[in-house]
């Protein structure tokens, strides 16, 4: 099956997220001793629409694995949801003799990478968002790096707090999931976390900083998701107007986005870019590459987005009845863990907030 393989190309996708390069650079290497040719494509799929690309040697690839964001640029790209562009799309697969892709991203990507799967150019899917959105893995590409970025920001922020005795809110990146934000809040021992999977209590975090502060706390720390729309700014003034605490207001936005990979990020993409290499030398196409208990694992990729929708609350009709009871029950328990953890790491949030 490895023979059918001369040339594969690699693209990243979506949102650039840390550890992207390193990905790309597993994939390229991994590729090249197997004696496959790789062809990076520029700019996600708006690259492979209009045949930006270039062939990938060892070197192309030499001092990137430390580098953030990705060296062959990314895009949203909305032409390529049509089929007009899914079709110029394969034609320059075929000009280029493109056996199938590597598409590093989010949701997004692994739709276009099913797109590209059923018609007939074999497509393998790797999480990279900083977002940890894709619920089929346990962790993906530039999560820890994102994480990181945040806790070195806010610690600063902490210092100011303390000598001036304020409060902060801060608003960090997630999209719609508050994994960051409850990961770094527990971290940076904020207290409180407002995230959009677990209800926030502001009267009980308002009598909170208030004892405190009558208890001789002088600063105080709270993270808010993103995915909680519009609700840090007002939360600023709030905790101001009903504590008595001067209260500012920062939002990190896309400075969470960049800086280099972490040991984690790097490690996680090259284990990942290999194994997509190694799936579709063995005649493999429409899954993604996900990590769980440590594991690297292979998933289907209808199953994952179905998945990510049943947990999200976003499914269509019909979407669940190509499953079996099985896969759904396994879907249910995967959900049910996530929401579980969620839940008891926030209780964890505010256990500790004393």
């Amino acid at each position: 099956m490895e023979k059918k393989f001369r040339k594969i190309g690699v693209l990243t996708s979506g949102g650039d997220a840390p550890g992207m390069n390193a990905a790309v650079r597993a994939v390229t290497r991994a590729a090249l001793s197997r004696g496959v040719e790789v062809m990076g494509i520029i700019g996600g799929y708006r690259g492979l629409i209009h045949d930006e690309m270039i062939n990938l040697k060892a070197r192309n690839v030499s001092n990137i694995i430390n580098r953030g964001g990705t060296f062959l640029y990314s895009d949203r790209c909305l032409e390529f949801k049509t089929e007009e562009g899914m079709q110029r799309a394969i034609e320059v697969c075929k000009k280029h003799e493109i056996d199938g892709i590597v598409a590093i991203g989010g949701d997004g990507t692994f739709r276009g990478a099913t797109d590209l799967s059923v018609r007939g150019i074999p497509t393998i899917g790797i999480p990279g968002t900083i977002d940890n959105d894709i619920t089929a893995t346990e962790t993906t590409i530039g999560f820890d790096t994102a994480m990181n970025t945040v806790l070195q920001m806010v610690d600063r922020l902490r210092d100011t707090c303390e000598s001036h005795a304020r409060c902060n809110v801060v608003e960090v990146m997630g999209r719609g999931a508050g994994d960051i934000a409850l990961n770094t809040a527990m971290a940076l021992g904020a207290v409180a976390v407002v995230i959009p999977e677990v209800a926030f209590d502001e009267e009980a975090c308002m009598a909170k900083i208030r004892r405190l502060r009558e208890d001789g706390k002088r600063s105080f720390l709270v993270i808010v998701s993103e995915g909680v729309e519009k609700f840090a700014p007002g939360l600023a003034k709030r905790i101001e107007e009903q504590t008595g605490v001067e209260t500012k207001y920062a939002c990190l936005a896309h400075v969470v986005r960049g800086g280099d990979p972490t040991l984690a990020d790097r490690v996680l993409a090259t284990k990942l870019g290999v194994a997509a290499v190694d799936q579709l030398l063995a005649g493999k196409s429409n899954l993604v590459l996900c990590q769980n208990n440590s594991q690297v694992v292979a998933v289907d990729i209808l199953y994952s987005q179905c998945l990510d929708r049943y947990y999200k609350g976003t499914l269509k009709d019909g979407m669940l009845e190509k499953f079996s009871a099985d896969e759904k029950a396994a879907m249910e328990k995967v959900i049910a863990e996530k929401k579980e953890e969620f839940r008891k790491y926030y209780a964890m949030v505010n256990d500790l907030a004393q």
